[in-house]
């Protein structure tokens, strides 16, 4: 794993949780597919910010059926935003095992309710490397004792790697569920290249297929 480590900032409101922000009430700008060490991610913007973030999948077909079948997701419109082409630049270096920290990111959350809200700003000041339990993570949000209504708002997170679900774990260290494409083995591979070893994924789930 390499040891740089890049920040990615924004001056459309680093950091911000817009009020208002879904790709449907915010009005989607655009959306990207591109190509990593990990395979293809895809992201999708509004005016106010990252409204969704696909993890990767082998193809870049794939992750495109899966960003148009979002609500709100539309075509690209002439010229992206500088953050963007950070944030792509920052899930690039992510991929190939760079630290990087995606807590300025603007993200897009309109229409999340309030629980929720809190249980994302509390995983996203979860450092790179750092991994906490749904349990303690609902007591830093200010819910304490609701660890599976935590792990269903995570299950619901719109941008994960940004707002970095994969390093909330089961109780005792356990992996836990991941709700994205390879389920618990993709979690275990994100968390390994931040340098974070965890015992194996349940054998139902699959890993990325790269």
């Amino acid at each position: 794993m390499g040891e740089s480590s890049a920040r990615i900032s924004s001056a459309a409101g680093a950091g911000a949780v817009p009020e208002g922000s879904s790709a449907k009430a915010a009005g989607a700008a655009g959306h990207a597919v591109f190509e990593t060490a990990l395979g293809f991610f895809g992201i999708a913007w509004s005016a106010a910010g990252l409204a969704r973030l696909c993890l990767p999948q082998a193809s870049r077909e794939a992750v495109q059926r899966r960003l148009l079948r979002l609500e709100g997701v539309a075509e690209d419109r002439g010229a992206r935003p500088r953050w963007v082409e950070r944030l792509i630049a920052g899930i690039r270096d992510y991929a190939e095992g760079r630290q990087v920290d995606f807590a300025d990111v603007p993200v897009d959350l309109s229409g999340v309710d309030d629980f929720r809200l809190a249980i994302y700003a509390a995983a996203r000041a979860l450092a790179y490397g750092e991994t906490t339990t749904y349990g303690e993570l609902a007591k830093r949000a200010g819910h304490s004792g609701l660890p599976r209504e935590t792990g269903a708002a995570l299950g619901a997170n719109p941008v994960p790697l940004v707002i970095p679900c994969h390093r909330i774990l089961a109780a005792g260290g356990r992996i836990g569920g991941f709700s994205a494409p390879g389920g618990s083995a993709s979690k275990e591979r994100m968390l390994a290249l931040e340098g974070v070893q965890v015992g194996p994924p349940p054998p139902a789930q699959a890993s990325f297929g790269f």
